[in-house]
């Protein structure tokens, strides 16, 4: 008697040579130009083991990147899948991002130009296009059916070397909260993933695609066996919106949410840990005009279970806009289903926001080794912080300056700046500007900095 049904589908006997025969040609090699405008993602600090690599073999080694004030043109070079026929291309956004010009190579080694449909970056995915006809394609696959423990295929160009595969099995499903991109709901794989196999894809054992591969965890910048990828049920709807619009238009409730811990499942009297818990409901939103309250646990959205963050916040983005959406919440020991009408994602929680790279604006003082921007509605939902906070939060810090010594933090928000006796509110970045331009090469500074809840003052000495 077979001990799992896994002992009926022994292994090809040849490898895997059939499916790469099959699935290769429609992998192609993409490089491009642009300015240092157009960001690459987060980069990795190499003494960072927990920080997100996506893939350019250039990216910089900064949890995001710094922009020097030239103007020169990049080069940058990934990986893409050929989805259609017609010469429609998926890969990843930062791949692409602030290209001027896209040199795609397909598998026979012609080289075609090629023109960005449209991106994503909050999903790190974008759409170029070819001119051809009868291209070969790679179709998609159901997502939701993989298992862990699958084998997997993933082919691309690591470090410029086009049509390699390699080979591991699906290592974890459902990965959130990695940093990488706003909506996360990662394959974890341990194929061999390395800088270059940027969007090119992960594929099952039917040649299917799976996934667009994006990025790794990793201490050197090459693979050690944790990478992830782009679900395709995910890829599928965001592609498709892309080619059909050139943008993509989200749904959203108008929640802050944060997943739920033993101590939290203890609190709410819950038997088992489960569900997404809503920590603030925005004035306005779908959410509040529904009736669902701060201190709901969201357990099911749509028919479907909900175990974390990352799947509630993915499916109400899926959800089409104007729909009612039966979402059932757990409240005061009871459950109670409740139906919400899906608005669109105001382009204002987070499109408008400024940023300020340090260096990018010339300084020559302790700020320099800082990336911050403005806070927005979404950050403040995300960080479960009132509507009413000012201050700037701090996006990236420069590895092994002053302010990483002094334990400065991504995500940080800095509220005072103090210098030669002064001291300075911070409300907005036009307030951090003007603040920056008056500190010395030679200044110390003491920032309050809010973090978690509290408040502290951190001084930065050059």
């Amino acid at each position: 008697m077979p001990v799992s049904h896994a002992a009926e589908q022994p292994l090809p006997l040849r490898g895997f040579s059939d499916i790469v025969k099959a699935v290769s040609p429609a992998v192609v090699f993409i490089s491009s130009v642009g300015n240092e405008d157009g960001q690459n993602g987060p980069g990795m600090d190499p003494s960072e083991p927990r920080s997100p690599f996506p893939f350019p073999p250039d990216a910089p080694p900064f949890p995001f990147p710094f922009h020097p004030p030239d103007q020169t043109p990049q080069e940058r070079s990934g990986s893409g899948i050929l989805i259609t026929p017609r010469g429609y291309i998926v890969t990843n956004n930062h791949v692409v991002e602030g290209a001027t010009e896209v040199i795609v190579t397909l598998s026979d080694k012609r080289e075609l130009k090629g023109a960005i449909v449209g991106t994503d970056p909050q999903t790190d995915l974008a759409v170029v296009v070819v001119k051809g006809n009868d291209l070969p394609s790679m179709q998609w696959s159901d997502s939701d059916k993989i298992e862990v423990g699958d084998l997997v295929l993933a082919i691309g160009s690591p470090f410029g070397l086009t049509q390699t595969v390699t080979m591991g099995i699906i290592s974890a499903l459902g990965r959130g909260n990695v940093g990488i991109a706003e909506y996360e709901d990662f394959i974890q794989t341990d194929a061999a993933i390395n800088p270059g196999n940027s969007g090119g894809p992960l594929v099952n054992m039917d040649g299917d695609l799976i996934g667009i591969n994006t990025a790794i965890f990793s201490r050197t910048g090459g693979s050690q066996g944790i990478g992830f990828a782009i679900p395709s049920n995910i890829a599928q709807h965001i592609v498709s919106s892309l080619i059909q619009t050139g943008s993509v238009v989200r749904g959203w409730l108008g929640v802050s949410i944060q997943d739920m811990t033993p101590t939290l499942a203890e609190a709410f009297g819950l038997q088992e840990m489960k569900g997404a818990l809503i920590g603030q409901v925005l004035a306005g939103s779908p959410a509040e005009k529904s009736g669902l309250k701060q201190g709901d646990i969201i357990v099911q959205y749509a028919g479907k279970p909900i175990d974390n963050v990352s799947q509630i916040r993915n499916a109400a983005a899926q959800s089409q806009v104007g729909t009612g959406v039966n979402v059932t919440v757990i409240r005061d020991g009871q459950e109670h289903t409740i139906q919400v009408t899906v608005a669109v994602r105001p382009a204002d929680l987070s499109s408008s926001t400024r940023s300020f790279s340090g260096e990018s604006e010339d300084l020559d003082n302790v700020l320099a080794d800082l990336r911050v921007r403005d806070l927005d509605l979404e950050t403040l939902a995300r960080l479960d912080l009132p509507s009413h906070t000012s201050g700037v939060l701090v996006e990236a810090v420069r590895p092994n300056s002053p302010a990483d010594h002094e334990g400065m933090r991504q995500g940080d928000i800095i509220q005072q700046i103090r210098f030669a006796g002064i001291q300075i509110p911070i409300t907005n970045m036009t307030d951090f500007q003007v603040a920056a331009r008056k500190i010395g090469k030679d200044d110390m500074i003491i920032l309050l900095v809010q973090r978690q809840g509290g408040s502290l003052f951190i001084p930065l000495q050059p």
